[in-house]
Parts: C-alpha cells; structure tokens; sequence
C-alpha cells in the first residue's frame, strides 16, 4: 500500500472519546490541530454536480475554423512568411527579384526581367498579396504595376491568373516561390484557355504578327515607365534610376569580374591548397604540418 494513503487514512482513524486527553498536552486545547506537513487533503466533489465547462467564444470558433494560424496567431504567420522568403532566396529563381514591403509582411515588391521570347527585354515589376491567414487561406495574388499585354493578365487591373495554377492552396506544399516561378513561365509559355485578356488570346491564335506587335508596344510602355516612382509609398519599394558611371561603374566591375569557385575546376588544373594526407596514404592527418615544425 502507499505510504501516503496509508498515512493519510491512520491520521483520520485517531479520533479519541470524549473527555479523553493525553496527559500534557492540555495547551493544544485552545486551538484546532494541523494536519501533518504534506498532508493537505482538497474538499470532496459533491455528487452529482455537472463540471464547470467554458462557453465556446466566437475567437475559439474563428480558430478552429482557420487552424494552426489562427491558434498561433501572428507569430506562426511571421515564420511562415519568413520561412517563404528564405526559401525564395535558397531558390535563385532566374530574372526574379522580390523584396518584403516594409510596412506589411503581407505585401512583397519584386520585378521579373524577360531575357528571350515574345517578351524579350521587358522589365515588369509587380506586386504580391498573400492573404492574412496564410497559409491556409488562398493563393497570394500577383498584380502588375502596368498592365502587360498578355491573355492570363487582366488588361484594367493588371493582376496575373494565378488560380488556374493554384485552384487550391495547399499548406506545406505550395510555396510562394512557385507563384513567382509561374508569373515568370507565363511569358514564355503562352496559355489561351479561359483567358482574362480575350483580345490577347483571340491574336496569339488567329493573328500572332499582329499579336507580337501589340506585345513589343506593351513592352516599350512598360519599360518607359521603368523610372518612376514607386506607386506604394514604401522605403522597400523597388525603384530604378538612370545609369550613372559614378555610380554605377564599380559595382558593375565587381558583378563582373570573374572569380573562380572550386566546382569550376577542370581536370588536369592545377589546384593549390593544403592537404593533411600523406602521399600514398588514406588514413586522414597522417602529414604532418611543416609549419608546426621548429
């Protein structure tokens, strides 16, 4: 039996008859005596009493209804954001550049550069939306800052179709770098199927001359206004500005200059190092340092 409720039920079982005191003791008359140290024991539940149960509140309903975000709340959302972002960067998406805002996690600034294809030489710099309860809201949304000439681009507002690729955001496998992965594909894998801009889908299939002219003009309008401000005003914004030699000239001599990394190494070139394994051996550390030598 345990020690403790084999104490516990011995205190309880020392009950004296009336008028029988132990000799000595008739000063712990005038008050109660103290249960042994340890020995506290909590009142009995009453019989037939309902436990005590919190009222659902709207807040607890919100949160099951949304899930590990809403019970997180905004730190889960600042580590995912910032979980998205290192991801984009571990990605080195080609002709992409993004940039958190610095006002709001939830709005990133970035500009795609086309190098070939039907839209080669167009800079378009445009904005993602991610929803507040991502990630398990929809899809972020990506609009351009100047509507560009395009069938999945809606030619008044200038936001890209990204639900044709994303029907419905899956938390721990879509990814933001895949939306800026396809803002990026789709100008060069041209999609006319259910189209936001129908005139640009009606000349890619009917009429592709005329198709290429209306997109070299949409190119030159957008990089016309490559200089302007930012319209959201936001020291993270991404701006450009006019080439200036002073400027200019030495960070292109270092984006330039050619260093030569170890997996560009070709057999048969010489490669300087230091090597701690003897000639003709295997067994790691078996050269010893001559410059520990005295």
């Amino acid at each position: 039996m345990n020690p403790f409720w084999s104490m516990s039920a011995n205190t309880g079982r020392k009950q004296r008859s009336d008028g029988e005191e132990p000799s000595g003791q008739a000063e712990h008359r005038a008050s109660p005596a103290r249960p042994p140290f340890g020995k506290k024991q909590l009142p009995s539940i009453p019989k037939n009493t309902a436990p005590v149960t919190k009222p659902p509140s709207p807040a607890s309903a919100a949160q099951s209804a949304n899930g590990t975000h809403a019970s997180y709340g905004p730190f889960y959302l600042e580590y995912s954001l910032l979980a998205e972002f290192t991801l984009v960067i571990k990605q080195k998406l080609p002709g992409i550049y993004v940039q958190p805002s610095y006002r709001s996690a939830l709005m990133w600034f970035g500009v795609i550069f086309i190098r070939h294809g039907l839209y080669q030489d167009g800079v378009f710099k445009f904005t993602v939306y991610i929803p507040d309860n991502y990630p398990d809201g929809d899809c972020p949304r990506v609009v351009f800052d100047i509507p560009v000439f395009h069938p999945l681009v809606d030619p008044v507002s200038g936001e890209l179709d990204v639900r044709r690729a994303f029907t419905k955001w899956r938390r721990n496998h879509n990814h933001i770098w895949q939306v800026l992965m396809y803002a990026r594909t789709v100008f060069y894998k041209i999609n006319t199927m259910e189209p936001l801009n129908p005139e640009a889908a009606v000349l890619y299939d009917k009429d592709v001359q005329l198709f290429k002219s209306k997109v070299v003009d949409s190119v030159k309008l957008c990089n016309s206004h490559l200089f302007d401000q930012p319209k959201i005003d936001d020291p993270y914004a991404i701006s450009f500005s006019p080439w200036n030699p002073t400027i200019h000239e030495e960070a292109k001599e270092r984006m330039f200059t050619h260093k030569r990394r170890p997996e560009d190494h070709h057999k048969g070139l010489q490669v300087t190092g230091l090597s701690w394994v003897k000639p003709g051996s295997t067994q790691p550390f078996s050269k010893e340092d001559s410059s520990l030598q005295t």
